[in-house]
């Protein structure tokens, strides 16, 4: 088959993306809405919350969003969970939603069998009960209980949609090891950085003393970018007490955090 000269690929490129078909816009009763229920999407400015409108817009457009047995979604809850998923795009954009195109979303935790098999050859089998769970190059998975908790203590460093979506961002690179793709030497300085806190912050755990984030994090790099990402939008000054250069980083990486209204 013919190559086409290369001065034709980025020409292609932008036709086909001008031929894709335009998102439908987000009605205003359903953006107000998601507003009114996610302090994080109330305490952006005028500014980002607009650009995150169209990111919104976007993973609408591009996901599936399918819940689980009983559990009915409203347009407006889809809306809502579309825009809590793109907070970490912020200043990222729109490459962050490749490689995927469903967003499952069960009523509450579920349950989920592993297995393993270890240097001896023996295989171990049990279950988990998660309460969410990204795949490589598959669904984003979501309990939406547990989504309504997060959105009823905004300020308490946790929410499952951000630390799902994290992990997507963590492996565009290829690698889930807790540094999404970066320009070189930011990720140079990013790797120093989050090792050496990961590794103190392990220390701690493993002697038992009580740390200001949760302890989840110490369970592998990935998680640990991903437990710091939820505290960054929902308890920023409690990560920057606890992992300062960690913060600093997240900050470059996400922007300003929201600015939470406690009530």
């Amino acid at each position: 088959m013919a190559q086409l000269p290369a001065g034709y690929v980025p020409l292609i490129k932008s036709l086909l993306q001008w031929l894709r078909p335009a998102p439908r816009p987000i009605e205003d009763a359903h953006w107000n809405d998601a507003c009114h229920r996610a302090a994080w999407l109330r305490g952006l400015d005028d500014e980002r919350r607009t650009r995150l409108r169209a990111l919104t817009t976007r993973f609408l457009h591009e996901k599936t969003i399918s819940p689980i047995g009983d559990l009915q979604l409203q347009p407006a809850d889809g809306v809502l969970l579309a825009a809590l998923c793109c907070l970490p795009l912020l200043e990222f954009g729109e490459v962050g939603l490749e490689g995927w195109s469903q967003l499952i979303v069960y009523p509450d935790a579920f349950r989920v069998h592993r297995s393993h098999m270890d240097a001896a050859g023996v295989l171990h089998e049990w279950d988990d009960e998660l309460i969410g769970e990204s795949w490589d190059s598959g669904p984003l998975i979501l309990s939406w209980a547990d989504v309504q908790a997060d959105l009823a203590a905004p300020h308490e460093g946790y929410c499952v949609a951000v630390h799902e979506m994290v992990h997507k961002l963590d492996g565009l690179d290829g690698a889930m090891d807790g540094t999404p793709p970066l320009p070189r030497a930011w990720q140079r300085e990013w790797a120093a950085d989050f090792q050496k806190s990961y590794d103190a912050f392990c220390a701690q755990v493993d002697a038992g003393v009580e740390t200001l984030i949760d302890p989840y994090a110490a369970e592998a790099p990935e998680e640990f970018f991903a437990v710091a990402s939820e505290y960054h939008f929902s308890a920023p000054d409690l990560l920057a007490e606890a992992l300062p250069e960690v913060a600093a980083h997240l900050k470059r990486f996400y922007g300003e955090p929201p600015k939470i209204e406690i009530r």
